[in-house]
């Protein structure tokens, strides 16, 4: 029997019993607005085909689907294949819906874009689809990850961006949401706060998925082309879950094809030193929507944690929430251990360094594919590339 994904969100913004707007009535009529203009212009030929010649053109897609057949011979079993997101232009995924918000915000006359950022993807994706369409740009980033992801910080201040480190609580993520949240509530008339994964208020968590959606499409279409048939296995990292979505939504009516999440489990799950809020969290709400997060008793975000600074955030897009309650994806977890060996192994057996973000989901499946047949498939998506992280391996692991 088919699942029923429809609609996907409803007229509220929720899936199932998470997202929404938890906001505050003057904004939720700007983000009514957002989802009004949004609604309009998808619909319009020239908005699609201005898109679809820059994801083409400038982005370089469609990102081809590579088999790892190195890494799946000293694995052994399932055959290991990976859908190079971190070929596209800017190094990742990210560029998909940055497209798309830049756009959107100048439909919309807005004159400034704020956004936060972790390990700096969808910063420096933002700051090249800004300097695309002539918009002003800003950036809030933690010291931690402004330390830790200093190429990305740098091709940003090059792009024009105005980055601003984020000092308070943890430092990372969950601080530079904040701190951008609190820019954009000064002016957000004129302003448009491009949220970077599908998380946030109604309707951020579906725009990001329907502009991150090509990935799937393409990917789904690629593999019935070259292997004909579908993979046995798909798998993405999740952090807020962009990516993850991007790659899912294609394939979420396909019942035969198994459905993988992989969080992050940093030190440890026994330890509070990790970021797997499907795993560990419970509901709650956390700027401006209800997903899983990792929460205290007073239902406080948690500090967290991520070897991968783009997976360091205590809460998940709605959608996946939905997806883990119905059972249709399965969310597992890689600690720091496991990604650094699946980096250097991947890095080592095929020449290509991934994110340590996308480490995860190749951890996840190094680990699972020695329990399948050989006639078996897994398809990850390579959601970004690891220049942002070499210097940091490299030093980690003493190179």
């Amino acid at each position: 029997m088919p699942y029923n994904f429809a609609p996907m969100p409803d007229e509220n913004g929720y899936f199932g019993e998470y997202g929404g707007q938890i906001i505050p009535p003057q904004l939720k009529e700007i983000m009514d607005d957002i989802n009004d203009a949004y609604e309009q212009v998808r619909q319009t030929d020239a908005f699609e085909q201005e898109l679809a010649e820059l994801n083409t053109d400038y982005t370089g897609r469609p990102s081809p689907i590579y088999f790892a057949r190195r890494l799946s011979e000293h694995v052994g079993g399932a055959g290991i294949f990976l859908k190079r997101e971190d070929l596209n232009h800017t190094g990742a995924h990210k560029i998909n819906h940055c497209l798309g918000e830049a756009l959107l915000a100048r439909h919309m006359g807005k004159t400034k874009v704020l956004a936060e950022t972790g390990a700096g993807q969808h910063g420096v994706a933002l700051a090249t689809a800004c300097a695309l369409v002539g918009i002003e740009c800003e950036i809030h980033m933690g010291e931690i990850d402004i330390e830790k992801e200093h190429p990305n910080v740098t091709k940003m201040k090059i792009l024009g961006c105005k980055l601003v480190p984020v000092s308070r609580g943890t430092r990372t993520l969950k601080d530079a949401v904040d701190s951008a949240f609190e820019e954009y509530l000064k002016d957000p008339v004129n302003s448009f706060y491009a949220i970077g994964s599908v998380v946030g208020p109604h309707p951020f968590p579906k725009m990001v998925r329907d502009f991150q959606s090509i990935v799937g499409i393409e990917a789904r279409a690629q593999f019935l082309e070259k292997q004909g048939k579908l993979p046995d296995i798909i798998t993405a990292c999740v952090g807020g879950g962009s990516n993850a979505m991007g790659l899912f939504t294609a394939f979420l009516q396909d019942e035969a094809v198994k459905m993988v999440g992989v969080e992050p489990a940093g030190l440890g799950l026994d330890t509070p030193d990790n970021a797997a809020t499907l795993t560990l969290g419970s509901k709650g709400a956390i700027h401006g929507f209800e997903c899983y997060n990792l929460q205290d008793e007073e239902g406080n975000p948690l500090p967290v944690y991520s070897i991968a600074s783009g997976l360091d955030y205590p809460g998940v897009g709605p959608q996946h929430c939905y997806l883990k309650d119905i059972k249709r994806v399965q969310y597992e977890t890689a600690d720091d251990k496991e990604c650094l060996d699946a980096f250097m192994t991947l890095s080592r057996l095929e020449g290509i360094i991934p994110a340590l973000e996308s480490a995860h989901a190749v951890a996840y499946a190094m680990r699972i594919a020695g329990s399948m047949d050989k006639n078996q498939t897994i398809l990850i998506n390579l959601s970004g590339r690891g220049d942002k992280d070499a210097d940091f391996v490299a030093e980690k692991l003493g190179l």
